[in-house]
């Protein structure tokens, strides 16, 4: 067993494009707090960072970057970002214009993934063919999707031309979306997970404490191993460095068959978070049209100038 680094292992995407298997999510965090955590991360050997126009920070984010890359003396083809289509900017020309807008915020010149956020129904196609442009541009390394169910994952794959190299969906032990598994498979979609550790439901739960105690290790390293082992790329989040680092730190152990299969086993179907709890899916709602953007009260500092 190799002890290298999860941090400098990568999968290959179905159209040829390395992406790193663990990254840093950024997901609820401020911009002067995500702006910390990225170049912390980024110091620490990280090279994959995880944002959206809906979380409010990519100028935080942005800064973070160019902190990280500055300070650990690396330059931008080291490093893998990705953002996502907020819902209010689905549609072709406005996905186009708000790919740009992203951009700036970023301070970048390409994202290496960009992903449709959520599936707003009666646009997500024109969305994509956006998205298409923008690949075929070279504008961005590789696209995918995020929160696609079955049907309409389908339903995409009917309509249009380039297969997503991504679906990433809420995944964890509680939550292991097998059904959906088999579709993406099939189509050669690689999971990347959001929310991978579960939060306190998952992480306190009593099969992952006792493999926990067994292994000594955390946790959350007992769950990111796991993820690993299935070969999904997850992107936890924190804005604590010793968390950042330990969460990297899970390469130098590896789970038993036997207890793969008992987190395997705690699949509940559960999801926290999914788009029909949320009204903004329908473009006929009002929030599906101005979008649901994170405020925080230190984006102004961050913004360029």
């Amino acid at each position: 067993m190799t002890t290298s680094s999860v941090l400098d292992q990568r999968l290959t995407l179905n159209n040829g494009y390395p992406m790193p298997r663990l990254g840093l999510g950024v997901w609820k965090t401020s911009n002067t707090d995500a702006a910390h955590s990225v170049s912390q991360a980024i110091q620490h050997g990280y090279r994959m960072i995880d944002t959206a126009k809906q979380y409010g920070n990519e100028p935080g984010v942005g800064a973070g970057i160019q902190d990280g890359l500055l300070k650990a003396g690396l330059n931008r083809k080291d490093l893998f970002v990705t953002t996502k289509v907020l819902n209010g900017d689905q549609g072709y020309d406005s996905t186009l214009r708000a790919f740009e807008a992203s951009l700036k915020q970023l301070r970048l010149h390409y994202v290496d993934l960009y992903l449709i956020h959520w599936p707003v129904d009666g646009k997500f196609i024109d969305t994509w063919r956006a998205l298409e442009e923008l690949y075929r541009n070279g504008q961005v390394h590789a696209i995918g999707i995020s929160n696609f169910d079955s049907e309409r994952l389908t339903e995409l794959l009917d309509k249009t031309a380039i297969t997503p190299m991504i679906n990433q969906m809420e995944f964890n032990p509680l939550n292991q979306e097998k059904d959906l598994r088999q579709v993406m498979q099939l189509a050669g979609i690689q999971l990347e997970a959001w929310s991978p550790l579960g939060g306190g439901a998952a992480l306190s739960n009593p099969t992952i404490t006792k493999l926990a105690t067994k292994y000594q290790r955390s946790a959350a390293q007992i769950i990111l191993r796991w993820d690993y082992q299935h070969g999904i790329i997850t992107i936890p989040k924190s804005t604590h460095v010793e968390r950042i680092v330990a969460n990297s730190q899970i390469n130098d152990f590896t789970l038993s068959d036997e207890d793969v299969a008992a987190i395997d086993a705690l699949d509940q179907g559960k999801r926290g978070l999914w788009y029909d709890d949320f009204a903004w899916h329908n473009p006929t709602n009002p929030k599906a049209l101005t979008g649901d953007v994170q405020a925080w009260d230190d984006t102004a500092k961050f913004l360029q100038k």
